[in-house]
């Protein structure tokens, strides 16, 4: 028995750290993929093969004892396999750059979660974004689950920590090219950064969410109207906000500014400190805006939203 799944990697667009705070933020899927296969094997084992390693238990382990980042995928497994004979074989292949912010874990869990559960059943889209957080959870503890929804659903989504997850059905027609600073950086210790600047500065991170809370009600209504030229202003606006709490550095900062120089608006998605930027292109600025990183040696593709979430077959 043979089951596969693939969906999609994902771009914070608007929002990042200030909805910690309860500010709404909106996420795109994009279309880069994980794919992931699932087989039963005879054998007593759960296998897992990817290019970022492999890893082999037998079934019945002790999650909080696996130290590896495939351990979702032995999480799924695990639960799955219950009291059936034998294992099960899973390969993973990717086309998202792993560890820069565009969610190529929570893919790995939705993907993950939906081949493995196809083995035994056909489960809906929201019971296997439920197992799919669940997984994410054993190595992101305090996810929102707001990465895996937009991997499941596909498309542009609203969330914020009151009302949760919104999927906003504008269809509005952009590239971005993703810009790769190949630097490393630790989520946890940029976002405890953001929180000692807010501390320090309580006014001007009130003024701030405020702010930002006006541009991304102003970014919808944008969305709906495809207007690609006041979306990038916003994005300009969205950027100095993010300069302003802390999370830049000089690399990110150039390359902020040679993204600008032909695009529509460029900013930093998710945690800041490293990872990748993105900028606002159509097609009458796609190849000029990606020759402009490629002359500074700067590693980058372009994305376009990915409308159709996870995929079984």
């Amino acid at each position: 028995m043979k089951s596969k799944a693939s969906a999609p990697a994902k771009v914070i667009l608007f929002g990042e750290h200030f909805v910690v705070y309860g500010v709404k933020a909106i996420l795109c899927a994009i279309n880069k993929r994980i794919t992931v296969t699932a087989e039963t094997i005879e054998e007593n084992k759960i296998s897992i093969k990817s290019n970022i390693g492999n890893l082999e238990l037998e079934p019945g382990g002790e999650i909080t004892e696996i130290n590896s980042p495939l351990k979702p995928f032995y999480y799924l497994a695990n639960k799955m396999i219950r009291s059936q004979k034998g294992g099960i074989q899973i390969n993973v292949e990717s086309d998202i750059p792993l560890g820069v912010g565009l969610g190529s874990s929570s893919a790995c869990c939705v993907a993950g979660a939906a081949a493995i559960s196809g083995l035994f059943k056909k489960i809906s889209k929201e019971a296997i974004l439920e197992l799919a957080i669940e997984a994410e959870k054993t190595i992101f503890e305090n996810t929102s689950g707001a990465d895996c929804t937009v991997c499941t659903y596909g498309g542009i989504m609203e969330y914020d920590k009151k009302n949760g997850f919104s999927k906003i059905e504008s269809e509005p027609n952009f590239h971005l090219v993703i810009a790769n600073s190949k630097i490393e950086h630790s989520t946890k210790s940029v976002v405890e950064g953001v929180k000692e600047f807010k501390e320090r500065n309580e006014n001007t991170f009130s003024t701030l969410c405020k702010k930002e809370s006006k541009l991304v009600e102003d970014v919808l209504e944008l969305l709906k109207e495809n207007n690609i030229s006041e979306l990038g202003n916003k994005i300009t606006k969205n950027q100095e906000y993010l300069e302003t709490i802390g999370i830049s550095n000089d690399k990110l900062r150039k390359m902020v500014q040679i993204g600008q120089n032909k695009s529509f608006g460029t900013k930093i998605t998710g945690a800041g400190g490293g990872g990748c930027v993105f900028a606002l292109t159509d097609e009458s600025n796609l190849e000029e805006t990606m020759n402009q990183f490629k002359d500074e040696n700067i590693d980058c593709f372009s994305v376009k939203i990915d409308f159709k979430g996870l995929d079984t077959f």
